[in-house]
This record gives structure tokens, sequence and C-alpha cells, in this order.
């Protein structure tokens, strides 16, 4: 049986195949259409995804979309009502592209595909899982339990905004789900907004500024009252209801009323190019422990409605690896499993396993390794042929390495240098996060590597931290984990036999100041607050990466690198091996891997295409 699974239309396109309860392929479209979270029809994705598994759109037995649009539109209409008069603004923008597109999905999806290819609309079945269904599906089918709580939480699916479900065998029982306008996601999201950064990307960035505030300092403790006293009411079950006269994201177009929070707070929204302040930080760390308290809240409460000894997450809030090694850490559940995909774009892969094991009524088998993720490597690879025609193309100087241990060790010998370099092997990660299929790796003991890798080849914020990618059987030789966390989505702290003590006055230091504060023996990886974004490598799922920091630990005895997404600010991960050679001749990166070819930079002919990146691509 074969089911293609589409998320689409707000943001994070994505297609997804799975045949028989296997995943077979899924990726977003921005990946194809270079366009940061592309909510257009995920045309480029589809394609991949049929192609790859060698499958027609006539051979499909259903396409399932992540999401039921008409409940959606009864929520705008009920929404715009129930707020009379406000909104009119928001509601004339609204309304008609309602009216012309997003009423008539089923025929919008049908004319999308049919440019792909043709199908029998009556053979082929068009279903519309609920969105945290899609999300629900996403998270339990691919982990290793027979038996879990599902926690689902973002900004806002048709009514839902987060949801506790009971896993069991091929069955998914809702229990309980909290509705709009009432979201820990939107709450999270309004922060995100006014602190100066991006609404539905920015949202990572906020998570990271977080632990330059001062922990139980008065300002802190000050805005968490505020928080809780005015903006929110936090309920024992972790459920909320939100102050709407303080938001503005139900019927305006943003998401804060910016006056009524700056008399809140004592300081006006911050502009994304504004400098960060000491109150900066204080506001992100007061609305990120807020967040912590709600989700081990709502922890407490699934593992109470259920009994189960394990958790399985998805939803956009499940991508707050803070958050969820706090979860972790509570011991409410033995183990947790996070969908790497947990946003819209692993929406599409929900609706479709949903489809498979609930509406077909498909057994389900339980994944036999960590997972039935694949690592998460289930997008496009690439051959040599494909490397050549771009080496063709450029007149790029290469070397050629016929044996992998050799790549292994030129690379890992190039890595303890100091040098940066992008990597790129094998299939493109679902997700987020570059897991060692496209990343731009470097040496976690260098001093200077966060510094280099934000200003010379990420083009972003200083403060922005740096994950580790660690062997999987030495993960506790380096941090307070003892278990696998292949998809980077927990954070957990730094050995204590690892950490530089603090000096005197360290919490009046400038951001600045404290960045560079030397803070472990793994200085690159080690946030400010001794903390670390673990990705465990394990040679079931990517040998190739594993090799690779396998020998970095014969050279150094380290067997932890620094890993981190292969593009630019603003850009979408890279895809190609066109992508991949564009973004390291137009960044100061090193050395680039693409499969088993090694491109040194001093090397390359000049670069002759106009530098133009931050015009191309819109920073977020």
């Amino acid at each position: 049986m074969k089911i293609l699974g589409i998320s689409a239309f707000y943001h994070d396109s994505a297609a997804a195949l799975i045949i028989n309860g296997e995943i077979i392929a899924a990726a977003q479209e921005e990946r194809f259409t270079r366009k940061k979270h592309d909510p257009n029809f995920p045309t480029n994705a589809v394609k991949f995804c049929l192609e790859y598994a060698g499958v027609q759109l006539n051979q499909l037995d259903a396409i399932a979309f992540y999401d039921k649009p008409l409940l959606k539109f009864e929520r705008l209409l009920e929404t715009y009502y129930a707020f009379v008069p406000k909104g009119l603004s928001s509601f004339i923008t609204a309304i008609p592209v309602w009216l012309k597109e997003k009423m008539f999905l089923k025929r919008l999806l049908s004319e999308e595909l049919e440019k792909i290819g043709t199908f029998d609309k009556k053979k082929v079945k068009m279903l519309f899982p609920e969105h945290h269904l899609s999300h629900a599906a996403s998270a339990y089918y691919p982990s290793p339990f027979d038996d879990a709580a599902i926690l689902t939480i973002d900004g806002v699916g048709e009514w839902a905004t987060a949801s506790i479900s009971h896993g069991k065998g091929k069955e998914i029982k809702i229990l309980k789900e909290m509705k709009f306008p009432h979201s820990l996601g939107l709450l999270y999201s309004a922060f995100t907004y006014f602190l100066g950064f991006k609404v539905n990307s920015g949202e990572y960035k906020l998570m990271g500024l977080a632990p330059y505030g001062v922990p139980g300092s008065d300002q802190v403790k000050k805005y968490k009252e505020i928080i809780k006293n005015v903006l929110v009411d936090i309920k024992e079950d972790g459920s909320i209801w939100l102050n709407q006269d303080y938001f503005n994201y139900a019927t305006g177009l943003t998401m804060v009323h910016e006056e009524k929070w700056q008399k809140l707070f004592g300081f006006k929204a911050r502009k994304p190019e504004d400098e960060l302040q000491l109150h900066h930080c204080n506001l992100g760390l007061a609305i990120q422990e807020v967040t912590e308290e709600t989700v081990l809240l709502m922890g407490r409460e699934a593992k109470r409605l259920t009994g189960s000894d394990y958790l399985c997450m998805a939803g956009g809030v499940a991508l707050n690896c803070v958050a969820n090694g706090k979860l972790y850490n509570s011991k409410i559940f033995k183990n947790i499993f996070i969908q790497p995909a947990a946003g819209d774009a692993g929406g599409a892969l929900g609706a479709a396993q949903a489809a498979y094991h609930i509406y077909f009524d498909r057994p389900r088998t339980k994944a036999e390794t960590l997972d039935s993720m694949k690592g998460s490597y289930l997008g496009p690879e690439y051959s040599d042929d494909d490397v050549m025609k771009v080496i063709k193309k450029y007149g790029a100087s290469y070397k050629y390495f016929k044996d992998a241990q050799g790549l292994s060790q030129e690379v890992a010998q190039r890595l303890s240098e100091g040098n940066v370099i992008g990597w790129m092997q094998g299939r493109m990660e679902f997700g987020p996060r570059a897991l060692g299929g496209r990343s731009i790796l470097g040496d976690p003991r260098n001093e200077e590597m966060q510094k280099k890798l934000n200003v010379k080849i990420k083009y972003r914020e200083s403060f922005r931290p740096f994950a580790p990618s660690v062997l999987a059987e030495d993960c506790a030789e380096y941090f307070e984990h003892d278990s696998a966390s292949p998809y980077m989505l927990l954070v957990q702290p730094v050995q204590q036999k690892r950490r530089k003590p603090l000096p005197q006055g360290y919490d009046s230091f400038s951001l600045k100041e404290k960045l560079y504060h030397l803070r472990s023996d793994m200085p690159a990886i080690t946030h400010i607050d001794f903390s670390a974004r673990i990705q465990t490598v394990h040679p079931e799922t990517n040998p190739k990466y594993y090799e690779l920091v396998r020998e970095f630990k014969k050279l150094t005895g380290y067997g932890v690198i620094v890993n981190t997404s292969f593009n630019v600010r603003g850009e979408p991960i890279i895809c190609t091996p066109e992508d991949a050679y564009r973004c390291f001749m137009r960044t100061e990166m090193d050395y680039l891997v693409v499969g088993n070819f090694v491109f040194e930079k001093k090397q390359q002919p000049q670069w002759q295409e106009k530098d133009n990146w931050k015009e191309e691509f819109t920073l977020d």
C-alpha cells in the first residue's frame, strides 16, 4: 500500500511517501526552491518522493493532507465573530484568500497534482486527518514504543493548540485538547516577535538567547511574575489561558499590542537590527522558564491520563530542545521520542501514517533499531556523476578518494588543524536539523571556532550556539546524558569535569564578554549555561559520519565535533552538490567534501558570480 502525505499553504511545506507502513522518502519544499519555509504546494518534494520510490501518482492508494481546511475556516470565522468589531483589516486580508483557494482545497490539491501526473480521483483516496492527529501520528508510529503518551504542542492547527493522546499498538486515541486562542506556541512566538526575531523561524533564536539572562535575578523574577499574573494563567494540567487584551494574533496583523507590552515590561519592542541588551536576555530567559514549567505540567498530565512509561512528542514547541531536556531529566517517563521534523513539515509524514494505520486499519511494525525514521536521512542523494557536472561547470579543483577510510582520515586531520569543512554525504535530512548529511563541521576544542563559524561562515548573530556530534557510546564522557539523542533535540549539561570556573562578577558581564569567556575544554559547543544540544552519532544510521568522528577521536582523543547546518543565514539547508559548491565559494569555509570529492578553497578558481546572498535570501 502506497500513501503520499502532504503539508502545505502555511509554512514549511513538505511531502512524504510510505509504502506498506515503511517510510521511503520525505523532504521539505524549501530545499528545492531555495525559499526558506516555502509555504507553496510542494511540487518538487512530491516529485522527488515519487521518483525515488519509482511510483506513479496513479499507483497511490491514498493522498493525505495534514489538516482539515474547512475546520480551520470555521475557526477563522468564529474567531472574527467573537472579537467583532476588532480585526476588520485582518478579516479583509484573509477571507478572499480562503474563498478563492483554501475553501476548495481538495480541488486545488488535485489541480497541483495533475501538473505532476495523471491519477484516477475515484481510485486514489483523498484524506484529511486533523492537524494534531497528523502531529501525533508522526511522533508515535516511527517511535520504538508499543504503548506511549503522545504530547503535541504548537501554535494552532484547526482549533487545537496542544493535545494529549495515547498510542497503543496501531491505535491513537486523543484524550485532551487545548483550544485556540490559548496556545503555548503562540505565547512563545509573541515573545519572539517582541524581542525582534521573526515569528515561525526565530523561536530557536529566542531559545538560544535565553541563557544570556541572569537566572534567579530580580529582573527575571519580575518578568516571570508579570507573565504569569497578567499575560497567562497556567493551570495544574498544563493548559493555559491567555489574556487577549494584550495579544493581537487572533484578529490583527501583528502578534501583540506593542504599547501595552511596553508598559508591562518597561521597554519598546526590539527591532531586528537593535543591539541586544541584558533586559532582552532576561525577558527571553523568563519566557523560556515559563515555557519549561508549562511543558513539564503537560508531561505530568499526559502521564496521569495514559499511565504510559514512554512519551512521544511533536509540534513546533517540541523543537524547544531546552524544555525537552528538562522534561527528560524530570524522569516522569522512562524515555522520550521526539519527531525530528516536529513542525508542520512532519505533518506530511504523520498524515500518511495516520491514513495507513487508522483509516486503512493496517498493523504497525515496531522499529528494530533506534526508531523507524532511518536517522531522518530521507531526502535525495547524489552520485559521483552529479558532482562531476558541478566540477565541469565551475572548473573546480578537487581530490578524489576511492577509499572511505582515507577520506575520513583526511577530513579528520583538516578538522584538527582548525579548518571549517562543508560536509555533504548521502541522503538529505528531513526536518530543520543538519545531522551529518548536509553539515558544516569544526573542531570543538578551538577557542575561535564559534566566532569564526558565526561571523565568517554563517553570517549570523554571534550569540547563536553550535551543537556537538558525539559518538553514541562516548556521550556520557562529555555530557550528563547516557542515552541516544540522534536528532539534536535534547539539551543537556556538559560534564562538570570539563568545565572552566566562572570569573568574579560574571553575571554583570555584557553579552559579548560572556560569549567569549572560555567555559570548557570544548568551548565551541558549550553554551553559556554549560549546556549543549547533543546529537549522538550511530553507525547503523550514518556509518560515514560515524567513521569521521571516530577518526577525529583517534587523532585528538575527542569523540565529538562541531556540527551546524550547511547554509548561510536566511538560506535553506543545501540540497544538491551545486548548492554545496556555491555556498562553499561564497563563504570563508576552508574545505568542501561532497561524497568522495574534497575541494580545498585555496585551489579553487576565482568565484565569478556576484556575491549577493544577502539580497538573494531574506535574513531570518
